[in-house]
């Protein structure tokens, strides 16, 4: 039944109207702190270490609070394993990762390549690769190198891409994805 207002307008118009209002202001709000598209009320982080054989599985922030000591852990699984190191990691990184995990819909937990990395250990793997930038982010605690087998990098890289929260970077002949919440961007193949 069409319920009319005093304008005239029925109310599923008048809805209409609100949501098309919503739909263009939205990206003014996709840039805001803390909100990504497809991070939802309630977000969740899924991750394993092939390095530590350490998992992860853990809400973190519920209705705009994060929760402080899900973050110490998370901070604690994400540290250089290889002078193990810990770090406050840049949680709009973790926000993205997430985001990016909820877009597409995947089950399995990405397996942590690397998080936060000591300047020792940057240099060292410097020294190895040409990849590997020498004010690299991971330094920062704003990057995560990331993998799923369920789910290719051309498809983890469009995910992270959409959250439009930082750099996305495809690394196909290492099948992995580097997600930051630095300046948005996208490189790679």
């Amino acid at each position: 039944m069409a319920v009319l207002s005093s304008s005239g307008m029925t109310r599923r118009a008048l809805l209409g109207a609100f949501a098309a209002t919503t739909v263009a202001a939205a990206p003014t709000f996709s840039n805001a702190a803390g909100f990504l598209r497809g991070g939802g009320d309630i977000r969740r982080i899924r991750m394993y270490s092939g390095r530590t054989g350490e998992r992860i599985d853990m809400i973190y922030w519920i209705e705009g609070q994060y929760i402080k000591d899900a973050v110490k852990e998370v901070n604690y699984f994400m540290r250089d394993w290889r002078t193990d190191g810990v770090k406050s990691m840049d949680l709009r990184t973790v926000d993205i990762m997430a985001a990016a995990h909820n877009l597409m819909d995947a089950n399995e937990p990405y397996m942590l390549l690397s998080g936060y990395r000591s300047p020792k250990t940057n240099a060292m793997l410097r020294s190895r690769s040409r990849g590997v930038a020498k004010n690299s982010l991971h330094m920062k605690g704003q990057a995560a190198d990331l993998r799923l087998s369920s789910r290719s990098v051309g498809q983890m890289a469009k995910a992270a891409i959409a959250c439009r929260g930082g750099g996305v970077g495809k690394y196909s002949g290492s099948n992995f994805v580097h997600m930051d919440c630095g300046v948005v961007r996208n490189w790679g193949r």
